[in-house]
This record gives C-alpha cells, structure tokens and sequence, in this order.
C-alpha cells in the first residue's frame, strides 16, 4: 500500500468468550445485563495459610495439573488428543473461545488457514504447567520431562499451539506486556488490516485460573483479602483493597471491511484506532498523575481521527487498587476535563482482573456495549472516591447506547494502552 493511500477500515466480525461471567457470547450478555459477578471463593485459595480467597472461576472446567487424561469440559466441548497434549489450561480456554469466534464470524476453513489470515497472542504463560515440567527435571532428571513441558509452560504457548491447531499461515505474535498484553495484541492487529499486511487477524487473550497464576499478584498486595464478592471488588470505591483475578479467554476477528461486507459479516464495531505510552516511573506502581495513560488516550484518539466530544463511554482499566484507580481517574480527567466527561465504568468488579487477557476481554465487552446498546456498570460501588469527582462513574444498569468507547488497559512498568472503537456505519 502506498504511504499516500487511504488506510483500510477494520471491523469486528467475530467473538469468542470463556469467562467467569459465561462460557460464550449469550451468557457473557446475559451476565452483564443483569449484573451477575463470577467471582467466587476460588477452591484453590480456600486455605488457612492463604489470605486471598476471591477469584473470577472458570465454570464447568476441571483442569487437574498435568493429567490432561483426567481434564473435564462442560458438556459439548473437546479437544481433539493430538492438539490436547500440548496445551496449558489457558489454551484449552482459548482453543474453545477460538471456535466460537471462528463459528460466529462465519469463516470458512480457507478463511482462517490463508498467508492472508494471521494472529496476536497475549499471556504470561502457564505457571502451574512450568513449575511441574522444572519440578520433575530437578527431582527426576530431564530424561523424565514431557515433550511440550517447554511449550506449554513459556509464554508463548498460545500463539504456538493455536497456530498449529488452526493451522495459521499469516504472521503470529505473542506479546507479554502483562495486563495490557492483549490491548497491544489488538491495536497490532489494527495496523497488520489498515496497513493490507492481513485481511483477517486473530485477537486472542488468555490465561490460567488457578493458585500458580493468582498468588503470586499477592506478593505485590494487589489482591483484595476480602471474601464476599457481592461486595468486593470495588473499584472506584473508597473501600476497595484490590483485585480478584481471574483467567479464561476472549477472542476477536479484527477483518478489513470490503471483505466483512462482500461476504456479509456480522460487524459488531469498527476499530478506528489505538495509543500506547510508558509511564518511565516505576516496576509496579503508576506514575500518580495519570500523565502516561492520557498520552496513550490523545495518541488513540489523534490515531482514529475522533473529537473528545465524540466518546460516549470509557471501559477503564481501573483494578480496584489503592494507587491504580486514582492515577487512572486523573488522566482520564487530563483528557476530558471535568464537565464533560463521558460515561465511565470498570467491568473487573463483575469478570475478574483477566491479566494478559483484560484488554481482549474489555474490547469484546465494549463490542458488545455498542452493538446490544448499552453501557456495563461498575458494580460493588457503595461510596466513590473522592478523586472520581467530574467524571460520570456508571454503578448502576444503563441503556444509553455508546456510539464511541475507549478501552483502557495498564501494566507492570507503567505500560498503558488505550483502543478506539465505534459503531459502524457505512
């Protein structure tokens, strides 16, 4: 393509969903419509010694550790054997919520294994899968080591094993940029379709649910320690002491738009455009002042051509930690003001902190917003912030119809990334 030609639209064709809140896309609706939380004392973390006890489960799965033999499926879904025995839980996760975004944007076998189809990956990995593979080499000797002990565990274990089970031809990455992973995922996605490097693009976060991956975010004390999820997480509110994290998957297609409409495609949304930015200030904590994620936030909107008056809603990163959600709420300010901010919500009270997988899942959730028209509220607020004054903080159902959402998501080294989607029209 030509530097001085136009640059393609891209548009959301295809969802796949395996969440705490719905193993697909009807119950994912159906939960936000009406509230329903999926979290839950995670059975895993239900010890004495252990003083976190919320997670987002993943309903209807058994995924004992290594004994892939023995893992169980909600009824209806399998996993052929040969592509079973590499997989990690999160891939089993992702290779259900694969097939649902591929049944749902009607792709056609040659559709998804074409040089002209590609994917983009985000997770930490599997670490429950990594510490057993390094646990039998040590006390065992390599010799007694599984194969895919490598490959299921790093993190680049999704973009392998997917690619293969698909049988993928175009470019496949995996970004671990931690919980703005999948963001980064998509808005590469967005410019491999604008740029006609791809015609379709795979967006798949992903992550396990289980003690190995939620744990150690106790470490950093960014887990709440409460244990009544119709109260806990509350972002946004002044009692909240942390997230609950969750695991599971969510898929998107990102397909050029002459293309989605030839073969007349669903379109859930257009992506119109994304911005990322590093805050340069610390491992763990945000830069206070929200100044890098409102980089992010103008870059994303200079990227898709929108005016500040044009947004509707904002789906923000905002975790429920003490520092992240005031930094958040004072860049969204830096960008809009304080009188005419747009509406404003966090769905991690209700899902879970999906880690990697947040940003996938927040972008299909606001597909979703725009195209069943309505606007997911905070829920488990009892008494804002202070510093959420001047911005319109939803905690209660809305049916005001977002023409124009954001989607933040931040990580570990200041790592901010915010997308751009609208409600399409010719």
């Amino acid at each position: 393509m030509s530097i001085l030609s136009p640059r393609r639209r891209a548009v959301v064709t295809g969802l796949g969903f395996i969440t705490s809140i719905g193993n697909n896309r009807a119950e994912v609706l159906d939960s936000l419509r009406t509230q329903r939380t999926g979290i839950e004392i995670h059975p895993e973390l239900d010890r004495p010694e252990i003083p976190y006890k919320l997670a987002g489960t993943i309903k209807g799965f058994d995924l004992p550790h290594e004994k892939r033999d023995a893992w169980k499926f909600p009824d209806g879904l399998t996993i052929p054997r040969n592509i079973l025995r590499g997989l990690a839980p999160h891939g089993a996760y992702a290779y259900f919520a694969m097939n649902e975004a591929i049944a749902d944007a009607n792709l056609s076998p040659n559709d998804i294994s074409n040089v002209r189809t590609g994917m983009m990956c985000a997770s930490a990995g599997s670490m429950s899968s990594l510490y057993h593979s390094v646990d039998v080499m040590v006390k065992k000797g390599i010799r007694f080591n599984h194969p895919y002990g490598v490959s299921r565990g790093i993190a680049g274990t999704l973009n392998f094993n997917l690619v293969a089970a698909f049988k993928i031809k175009g470019p496949a990455t995996g970004f671990v940029n931690a919980c703005s992973g999948s963001a980064v995922a998509f808005g590469h996605a967005l410019d491999l379709v604008r740029q006609d490097r791809q015609d379709i693009v795979f967006v798949v976060g992903a992550e396990d649910c289980d003690l190995y991956n939620i744990l150690p975010f106790g470490c950093c004390r960014a887990l709440t320690s409460q244990t009544d999820p119709t109260k806990y997480p509350c972002a946004f509110d002044v009692k909240r002491d942390g997230f609950a994290a969750t695991g599971g998957a969510a898929v998107l297609v990102l397909e050029e738009l002459e293309r989605a409409q030839k073969r007349r495609a669903k379109i859930y949304a257009e992506a119109l455009g994304w911005g990322q930015s590093s805050d340069g200030y610390d491992v763990l904590g945000p830069e206070p002042s929200g100044e890098g994620l409102s980089r992010a936030m103008n870059d994303a909107l200079r990227d898709a051509d929108v005016d500040l008056s044009e947004v509707d809603y904002i789906n923000a990163h905002a975790t429920a930690t003490p520092l992240g959600d005031p930094a958040e709420c004072r860049g969204i300010k830096r960008v809009f003001g304080e009188k005419h901010s747009p509406f404003v919500s966090t769905t991690k009270s209700q899902t879970g902190h999906g880690l990697s997988m947040a940003g996938a899942l927040e972008a299909g959730i606001c597909c979703l917003a725009i195209k069943e028209k309505f606007t997911p509220p905070s829920i488990n607020v009892t008494e804002l912030d202070p510093e959420c004054a001047g911005l319109n903080i939803v905690t209660a159902p809305n049916d005001h119809a977002a023409r124009v959402v954001m989607s933040n998501s931040s990580a570990f080294g200041g790592s901010n990334v915010s997308l751009v989607l609208r409600e399409f029209s010719a």
